[in-house]
């Protein structure tokens, strides 16, 4: 070969790389929506199962997480085992499935049963969708990439919030339980509210049955072969063959076709893993999902009808994709420390706005104002560059098992956070709750800046090497 050719930079085919990272990303559109849906469902299917009691209601909207959880410590040895492409597939049909059983469960047990099935699906594709963008991606452009993953989460999320509001908003002010309960609304609204991301979960399953398994999975199991023709449609033969070289140097002949969980507990190894785990919970206890989960709280708060609560939730939303489309065209620009450290002190300084609002009891749009700069900061910061990260500092033989450790981590971490929001909420009061968790963003800017390197530009075998060798 000729050492012109072999140092000539590689002619990435970034169509193809943008439309395998897409289909990979529809993940987080069915993450989004399947997880937000609830919320709109709520006031239909509570009257409907006759969910009177606190206990019942607080079960039908946490049950999921028992299977997100499950979905995403799974998927991490399994896609490690079996290959990230199979897993996207099985995500595929589980959403496609759980929402339609969910949508036509007869009874509360089976609705249940249902709703932990869908979130087996939302663990796997938070866990599998950005790691697979992260495994195909080229270096100058794979924040970008991933944060693309974040986008449709968010574009599923307002795709829920907008269906909810359509659904909802003929129903009259001060309507009864009862007449919800036999209304259309409460006997086959909210089951097409679930239904509904059927057809989505249809064209993921298709699309990832065409795209091609990851390089460097094939690269780890043996097949690099198969990986150089993935890696030249990408970037060239030249481009495929200086990666396989690559990736093969990061992996020595006993690690190839093993994983083990154990080699996380290796001192390097828990290094970075103690990164990604208190990435994937700072994520959560910066309180953001509290203002997701009980936004119809906060605007009733602020002297809100039941109409203008639902439209409010729609902006919340919006202003959550505008955000993430602006991190998307920064995060390669700026970098992944300068993203997360604004956007953590942001958040800690509108937190504390809001609880002082609280405070001082507030009304109208000066408390709705610091509500959608939280989620502003939120959007270009923690949401996406968290799964940026968490997606490239693991080393490749152990890519899998650790981004489900801290994945998993995320999802006991939006337990607690959901669980003990209304406790402290009634032990404290919403102003104090929410200066808590400015605090805990406060400390999370001091932990990215100590402890979270910078990855802009650089490949996983780059990473991997400053940060394990």
């Amino acid at each position: 070969m000729e050492p012109a050719a072999e140092n000539a930079l590689p002619r990435y085919n970034l169509g193809y790389v943008w439309l395998i990272s897409l289909v990979a990303a529809m993940g987080g559109l069915l993450f989004g929506y399947d997880w937000v849906v609830i919320g709109g469902a709520k006031p239909f299917f509570e009257p409907f199962f006759n969910l009177t009691r606190e206990s019942l209601r607080g079960w039908a909207n946490s049950c999921a997480l028992l299977g997100c959880l499950a979905g995403a410590v799974l998927s991490g040895g399994l896609s490690d085992r079996f290959g990230r492409k199979r897993l996207l597939v099985v995500a595929a049909l589980l959403f496609a499935v759980s929402s339609v059983l969910t949508g036509w469960a007869s009874s509360f047990s089976g609705f249940v049963a249902f709703r932990i099935l869908g979130g087996v699906a939302i663990g796997m594709a938070s866990n599998l969708s950005p790691m697979y963008i992260a495994e195909v991606a080229p270096a100058h452009i794979r924040g970008r990439l991933v944060s693309t993953n974040q986008l449709t989460i968010v574009i599923g999320i307002l795709s829920a919030q907008i269906v909810n509001w359509l659904i909802a908003r003929a129903v009259p002010n001060g309507a009864t339980a009862e007449f919800i309960r036999q209304s259309w609304y409460g006997q086959y609204g909210w089951r097409w509210m679930f239904t509904a991301v059927a057809v989505p979960s249809l064209f993921f399953f298709v699309g990832s049955l065409l795209i091609p398994e990851s390089p460097r999975w094939l690269v780890k199991n043996g097949r690099p072969d198969r990986a150089r023709h993935v890696l030249a449609k990408i970037g060239g033969a030249v481009f495929a063959e200086a990666e396989v070289r690559d990736i093969q140097s990061t992996l020595s002949r006993q690690e190839i076709q093993r994983v083990r969980f154990q080699d996380l507990l290796e001192p390097k190894m828990t290094k970075i893993l103690f990164v990604g785990v208190t990435l994937a919970v700072l994520q959560q206890w910066s309180g953001i999902n509290v203002i997701f989960n009980y936004a119809e709280e906060i605007f009733r708060g602020a002297g809100y009808g039941v109409s203008s609560i639902m439209f409010n939730i729609v902006i919340t939303g919006a202003v959550n994709l505008l955000f993430t489309l602006i991190a998307i065209q920064t995060v390669d620009r700026f970098g992944r420390r300068a993203l997360m450290l604004v956007g953590c002190a942001g958040i800690a300084f509108f937190h504390t706005l809001i609880g002082l609002g609280y405070m001082l009891h507030l009304k109208g749009p000066i408390v709705v104002a610091p509500v959608l700069a939280t989620l502003a900061c939120y959007g270009f910061s923690l949401a996406p560059i968290t799964w940026v990260l968490i997606s490239e500092i693991f080393p490749n033989r152990i890519r899998g098992a650790a981004i489900s450790v801290s994945t998993s981590a995320l999802w006991i971490a939006c337990f607690i956070l959901t669980y003990t929001f209304p406790l402290l909420n009634g032990a404290l009061g919403p102003a104090k709750t929410f200066w808590l968790y400015a605090l805990i963003c406060a400390a999370g800017c001091i932990f990215i800046f100590m402890r979270v390197p910078e990855t802009k530009g650089k490949t996983l075998e780059e990473i991997e090497r400053e940060l394990v060798d």
